[in-house]
């Protein structure tokens, strides 16, 4: 009788005390967060407001047709969840670059849901050769002052890539006189917009019928703003600690070839890996003269997860509200 009552009374106490250890373990502030979200997950109706701008012109969003597709793209963000929350943890760290080049080249901020459109902030390559956050063809990045040849190719630079778009996005507003067609151009190419406003007498974007891509376009660029503007709004709780925290570092710049990229990379403690991480327009192992400007190479002060961390007032606190969890 003790040998069958034995492995009943193990069983008990092994439950009582994972049960115990359970509720030390959800007592803590990131288990409790994740105890949250397995309670409160649900399929909603986006918002959509009756009121929205873009580049600072106004969203025809009281016409049905053109709040059906906006409500079309909102969808797809929301419950893509993958990727918007990717992207939501890397446009804190890359924003703040990118909005300063905006205001410097007094282009819209809103124009920084753009590069999510083209790229979600990363280094894409497209079927078509496009590159980079801002996904320059080859020859477009040339023509405006980007360096691309077998060593580096700066449509994947932060800071240089940006401020070419910039350029980019002036010239195309200048031509076709509003940025919302600047951005449905950057999508399609300046002569089929020019074609479009042509053929069908109008010169409004939403009302101007296009292919699906650049129909899309420009509805997707607004459905990133609303998200990212209010994410909570649109179920996306991330916390503060959860975002990825602006680099620390120092750009350097550099008019002189460096021969050996990895043993330059030694001298600031970093590896080759890490240089390329936090330097994707690097390509090779040597970097020659620059031909024109000299090269802006990032070197991080800090690499420690946890030093950022530390940083934060509130790393519990849900990003965009006053909600801690």
């Amino acid at each position: 009788m003790k040998c069958k009552l034995l492995p009943f009374l193990f069983s008990i106490l092994f439950s009582f005390l994972v049960f115990l250890g359970a509720k030390k373990y959800f007592s803590r502030a990131n288990d409790k967060y994740f105890q949250v979200q397995k309670q409160s997950y649900r399929i909603f109706q986006p918002y959509i407001p009756d009121s929205i701008s873009i580049f600072g012109e106004p969203v025809p969003i009281e016409n049905i047709m053109v709040r059906e597709k906006l409500e079309k793209e909102v969808l797809a963000v929301m419950y893509w969840h993958s990727r918007t929350i990717l992207v939501l943890k890397k446009a804190y760290r890359f924003f703040p670059w990118i909005e300063s080049i905006l205001k410097e080249e007094n282009i819209p901020s809103d124009f920084k849901y753009l590069a999510i459109a083209e790229s979600e902030l990363s280094t894409a390559v497209s079927p078509a050769g496009a590159t980079g956050y801002w996904q320059f063809l080859k020859s477009t990045g040339k023509s405006y002052g980007l360096t691309i040849n077998e060593y580096v190719d700066e449509r994947n630079h932060i800071l240089k890539s940006t401020r070419a778009a910039c350029k980019y996005l002036r010239h195309l507003k200048n031509s076709l006189g509003s940025y919302t067609l600047a951005a449905a151009a950057y999508n399609a190419g300046p002569q089929r917009i020019s074609s479009a406003i042509s053929m069908q007498k109008n010169k409004n974007y939403f009302f101007l019928y296009f292919n699906e891509e650049t129909s899309r376009y420009v509805y997707r660029i607004i459905a990133y703003k609303l998200i990212f503007e209010s994410p909570t709004t649109y179920g996306f709780f991330l916390r503060n600690k959860d975002l990825y925290q602006p680099w620390q570092g120092k750009w350097i710049q550099i008019d002189t070839a460096i021969n050996n990229l990895i043993e330059w990379a030694n001298q600031f403690h970093l590896s080759y890996a890490e240089l390329i991480y936090f330097n994707p327009w690097i390509k090779n192992y040597t970097l020659p003269k620059p031909d024109k400007n000299p090269y802006l190479i990032f070197i991080p002060s800090q690499k420690e997860y946890s030093f950022y961390i530390k940083e934060l007032k509130n790393p519990n606190q849900i990003a965009g509200d006053t909600i801690t969890l």
